[in-house]
């Protein structure tokens, strides 16, 4: 089996109906999905843009997502959903949604998305390789300007080509990831450290290279495949 894929949006995950499902920081937008929702901040929305939300048929634990109350493998899937940039150690944490998990999804900016979209209170700049998530600590002075609405002038959001652009390039401004077995995120120091090469500006520049007739053509199927299971 595969131990990760590259979804192209939060929607295109796998999650069966048997499945016992875990959400680590879903704040004010879990999914519905979600059985269970582990939360550290109940009453502080610094990290989120409003209250905690539950569904009714949700459990909601007041823990850090860092050391859960749980047995080993006890979920069959965890979402973690625009939470790592946020933590104290990602790689810790990541190790911990893979003990308490046998599979997952999470997403988080990119190098490319924190430039156009910085939020002071994220603590961490994430890219991802061959299925493993790189993280650096963030320098709040190289992210003081937003420019997302400057490029979304250029690419409205939802629209079809942002959704093009998105899909034929794929983890642009968001990284996303849905693993099995485990989920590994290396800490980024030193230009000696592996993953340094990720956050050099020269390799941005050739990760959103124009993208090739071909790979726009079957992002094109792609998306009309995701839209067509939503209306089944």
């Amino acid at each position: 089996m595969r131990k990760y894929r590259i979804p192209v949006d939060r929607t295109d995950i796998t999650i069966k109906k048997s499945y016992l499902v875990l959400e680590v920081g879903p704040g004010h937008n879990p999914s519905k999905r979600s059985d269970v929702l582990v939360e550290k901040y109940i009453n502080n929305n610094e990290h989120r843009c409003g209250d905690v939300k539950v569904y009714q048929h949700q459990k909601l634990l007041n823990y850090d997502g860092d050391n859960m109350p749980f047995n080993n493998k006890h979920f069959d899937y965890v979402i973690c959903n625009q939470v790592l940039e946020h933590t104290d150690n990602p790689s810790d944490f990541c190790k911990e949604l893979s003990r308490v998990s046998k599979r997952g999804y999470l997403e988080c900016p990119s190098f490319l998305g924190e430039f156009l979209f910085p939020k002071e209170s994220h603590a961490w700049v994430i890219m991802e390789e061959q299925g493993v998530l790189y993280a650096m600590k963030k320098n709040h002075n190289l992210y003081k300007q937003d420019f997302g609405n400057f490029f979304l002038n250029i690419y409205p959001y939802k629209s079809l080509l942002w959704r093009l652009l998105q899909m034929s390039v794929q983890n642009l401004c968001f990284v996303r990831i849905e693993w099995n077995e485990n989920i590994v995120c290396r800490i980024v120091e030193t230009s000696k450290d592996e993953g340094f090469h990720l956050f050099d500006t020269k390799n941005i520049q050739e990760f959103i290279h124009k993208p090739s007739i071909n790979k726009i053509c079957k992002s094109l199927l792609v998306l009309i495949r995701v839209q067509l299971r939503k209306l089944i």
